[in-house]
């Protein structure tokens, strides 16, 4: 008997690892210090994207900007593999990736829809055969402004984004893995929501 077409959708930061990923580039780029003296200096705009003030793409590319903006691309590009290679596997929850493993043996398919940003997440998912969707950042003149390209890919934007990039009418099966309200909109087409699962 033919097994059913299956689809598994992973969000990456708090489902596959167990923190957030900016927060920890920031750190492995700048060091503990300048991490944490830039969360003071941020620190109203983070309380009013707290208080549901601010939106969650206004907020991030205030971080983004602080932390990031004017820095080479290229540099940047290659602090993104170095988390990838030498920090990220630390940050792996083992029974995400235990569920993340059960659906490759399936020969499933498998897409990481994340609101953190390509460079810092793209690449362990080439490594792991799977097609990710990320954040794009905005490049100007070979530098990082610090903005996002688009839409933060949070929200209904990862539902956006799947739909415009698979027809999930020939899949059966719809596996979604999430943790938080970012990933409401992507639960509600699951015929398998895991919400917190890990």
């Amino acid at each position: 008997m033919q097994e059913k077409q299956a689809l598994a959708i992973f969000d990456f930061d708090h489902t596959l690892t167990t923190g957030d990923t900016l927060l920890a580039f920031i750190q492995f780029v700048k060091g503990r210090n300048k991490f944490i003296f830039g969360l003071l200096r941020l620190s109203p705009a983070l309380i009013l994207y707290k208080l549901h003030l601010m939106s969650n793409q206004k907020a991030k590319e205030k971080v983004l900007t602080h932390f990031f903006g004017g820095m080479n691309a290229r540099e940047f590009a290659k602090y993104g593999m170095a988390f990838q290679e030498n920090i990220l596997p630390g940050m792996l929850r083992k029974e995400a990736m235990k569920a993340l493993s059960f659906h490759q043996k399936r020969n499933n398919r498998i897409i990481v829809i994340t609101a953190s940003a390509g460079e810092w997440v793209a690449h362990w998912c080439d490594q792991q055969g799977i097609f990710c969707i990320a954040t794009q950042l905005e490049i100007r003149e070979g530098k990082i402004t610090g903005k996002i390209k688009g839409k933060n890919c949070y929200g209904i934007e990862k539902l956006r984004r799947l739909l415009e990039t698979i027809d999930i009418k020939q899949f059966e099966e719809i596996h979604v893995y999430g943790d938080s309200r970012g990933d409401k909109e992507l639960l509600s087409i699951a015929t398998h929501p895991h919400y917190k699962s890990f």
